[in-house]
């Protein structure tokens, strides 16, 4: 018979698919044996009302045959088959795809509460076996049929069809493997190991089981004895022919089939993971978009979590056969570390299963995976807000495993999201205990105008900063930052129930009555020539130099002027360019007036003693920045300087 060629769009189609699309060879079997079990779907629905079928669920399978000599992969299905009109309309044509046209049909007349899933309703998958075969032949007979029909191709130069004998109904694919080059080695995809492996990848849920033909070392008795009198053994190989996938993901099955234990038993084994989740969450959603989900908090921060394969990711499948092992696009990055997995039925993919760039592309433009994934994210939140009800150490040890994460969503496209996350967040306070914004400003006497918080790389260092004194001294209680993201969340977030956030390091308190503000300037004044002695002696260090209004007990602080605090400078030093290296703040050196060492300055100043009088500048300024946390470029110089003083 002579050899048909495909039409146009279709042999560009294929050679598109071969060479752009499908980037990843291994799925090719996932293609095939998703095929194999549509086939076995129509072919088991039809038993419904067909007595003559003859088979019942039990016998169903698909058979996996690798034959190295002869360098072939055969995918074997007892499913309905394929007259020879079916194979020129579902393997002569490109994209046009017998499960879609099947699924259509059945749907008018499906029979109530009958599960009718058909896997493969895309149209191309069948055409991923020329990544890794460069030939592929057919051979099915379609139920009801007498001859059997044997489908040929290699590739985008055409296809024979034309009858054959075949004994049972069913379809065999048969890939001829390519031969091995330099670049890959095609020939691991007849090893058993490899073959297993990608099954239990990718299609370890198709509802048929897989068989493969398993060796197994067996150890036997000689029938010999050793000097004891035991008998001896020996060890010898054996073939069994095993299911080698699951079928049934747990996910699929009811609350009262499956506990939370067995859940989470699932999740440590799949990945590897020692220590329970802080959180489960089980989803069983019918409507408009029906999907499944069992989703995992870990129980701790992988600390490569943030680079390639160690990041968390939620599984995305349809009716059991794996879309895309980590779909990070599935929920916001806030909820990155969020693990698990998600199956529908319904999501409204156009192209076949394959992990490209362009199948990411339509993920991420879907209405239905938004839609899930907006339902997700609201189950995740309302589960992280009853774990920090009815666990708070529990959740106070997630924020601190992955408050990062929140942190990072609070600040992303400038605050979108500021407040779904806003409750979720917890500081540190005064009172040495965590507490929510929501929480801090319920507890606020009503003399309280501000929340006032203090920013530091530690919480023992927040706790010593000399500007918190006089918001301690009133009663009050701080909000402690010690992450270089916490700042600007408090900048994105603005205000708590209308209470604005006040830096006790660089804006005013508002304590100051009229009088004392009058009484602070006319100090200044007094002191103005001395302030500006100290200036022109601490040199560019320092951007201004006044007396404190916020010291009680310290001699000094450094405070700024302007958005970027020292906190900021220090994050901003870590940056990715150099222009956000080099951003500093404006240093304000603030003395307190009324501590011993400013009355020694200026008693030294006033009686003409101008070295001992700069030394002592000197000493106070560099004293503020290690109050402050900022690094002392010459601590040999300080030193020097403070053992002048002896």
């Amino acid at each position: 018979m002579s050899k048909k060629q495909f039409k146009a769009e279709s042999k560009r189609l294929l050679d598109l698919m071969i060479n752009s699309i499908y980037t990843n060879r291994e799925i090719f079997l996932r293609e095939i044996i998703s095929n194999a079990s549509d086939a076995i779907d129509k072919l088991c629905y039809l038993s419904l009302t067909d007595t003559n079928v003859g088979m019942s669920r039990a016998d169903y399978k698909i058979d996996i045959i690798p034959d190295k000599e002869a360098r072939t992969l055969t995918v074997r299905d007892n499913g309905i088959g394929m007259t020879m009109e079916e194979c020129e309309n579902n393997l002569g044509v490109i994209a046009k795809s017998g499960s879609l046209k099947f699924k259509g049909e059945m749907d008018k007349d499906q029979a109530e509460g009958e599960d009718l899933s058909i896997i493969g309703q895309f149209g191309v998958g069948f055409y991923s076996a020329f990544m890794v075969a460069d030939e592929v032949t057919v051979i099915t007979r379609k139920y009801g049929e007498d001859m059997g029909v044997k489908w040929e191709s290699r590739g985008a130069d055409g296809y024979t069809v034309t009858p054959c004998e075949k004994e049972s109904v069913g379809t065999d694919v048969i890939m001829h493997i390519k031969p091995d080059t330099e670049e890959e080695i095609y020939g691991t995809f007849l090893e058993v190991w490899k073959l297993k492996a990608l099954i239990k990848k990718y299609s370890d849920y198709v509802r048929w089981p897989i068989k493969m033909d398993v060796e197994h070392r067996e150890s036997f008795e000689t029938g010999e004895k050793d000097d004891n009198g035991n008998p001896k053994y020996d060890y010898r190989m054996v073939t069994e022919n095993e299911t080698v996938n699951s079928m049934i993901p747990i996910w699929q099955r009811s609350k009262s089939e499956v506990t939370d234990d067995d859940c989470i038993a699932w999740y440590k084994e799949k990945n590897r993971d020692r220590k329970d989740p802080c959180a489960l969450v089980r989803i069983n959603a019918e409507g408009a978009v029906s999907y499944k989900a069992m989703l995992f908090v870990p129980g701790e921060e992988n600390e490569n979590a943030f680079t390639g394969d160690n990041k968390g990711g939620i599984t995305l499948y349809s009716n059991g056969v794996m879309i895309m092992e980590k779909c990070d696009k599935l929920v916001h990055d806030y909820f990155e570390f969020v693990k698990g997995v998600v199956d529908s039925p319904d999501l409204s993919l156009n192209i076949s299963r394959e992990l490209s760039v362009l199948l990411q592309k339509l993920l991420q433009h879907d209405r239905q995976l938004r839609v899930i994934g907006q339902n997700l994210e609201k189950r995740i939140k309302g589960e992280l807000e009853k774990l920090m009800r009815d666990d708070r150490p529990k959740y106070e040890e997630f924020f601190r495993n992955f408050g990062v994460h929140l942190k990072c969503g609070v600040c992303d496209e400038y605050g979108r999201y500021k407040d779904l996350l806003r409750d979720l967040l917890i500081f540190y306070t005064s009172d040495e205990h965590q507490v929510t914004l929501k929480e801090y400003v319920e507890k606020m006497p009503e003399s309280q105008k501000a929340i006032y918080y203090a920013s530091s790389d530690s919480l023992k260092h927040a706790m010593s900063l000399p500007q918190c004194e006089e918001v301690k001294a009133r009663g009050y209680e701080l909000i402690y930052l010690t992450s270089p993201l916490d700042e600007m969340v408090l900048e994105c977030l603005h205000d708590q129930d209308g209470k604005l956030f006040c830096n006790v390091v660089t804006d005013d308190l508002g304590f100051e009555t009229e009088d004392e503000k009058k009484a602070a300037e006319e100090r200044d004044v007094e002191n103005k020539e001395l302030l500006d002695f100290v200036k022109e002696s601490v040199g560019d260090a320092v951007a201004s130099v006044k007396l404190s209004r916020k010291l009680t007990n310290q001699p000094c602080c450094l405070t700024t002027e302007g958005g970027v605090t020292l906190e900021m400078e220090k994050y901003f030093r870590h940056g990715p360019s150099e222009e956000m290296r080099k951003v500093r703040a404006t240093r304000v050196l603030e003395l307190n007036g009324e501590h011993h060492a400013f009355q020694a300055l200026k008693a030294a100043w006033e009686a003409g003693d101008k070295e001992k009088a700069k030394t002592m500048s000197l000493i106070l300024a560099r004293l503020a920045e290690m109050v402050s946390g900022a690094e002392i470029e010459d601590p040999a110089t300080f030193a020097a300087q403070v053992s002048e003083l002896f």
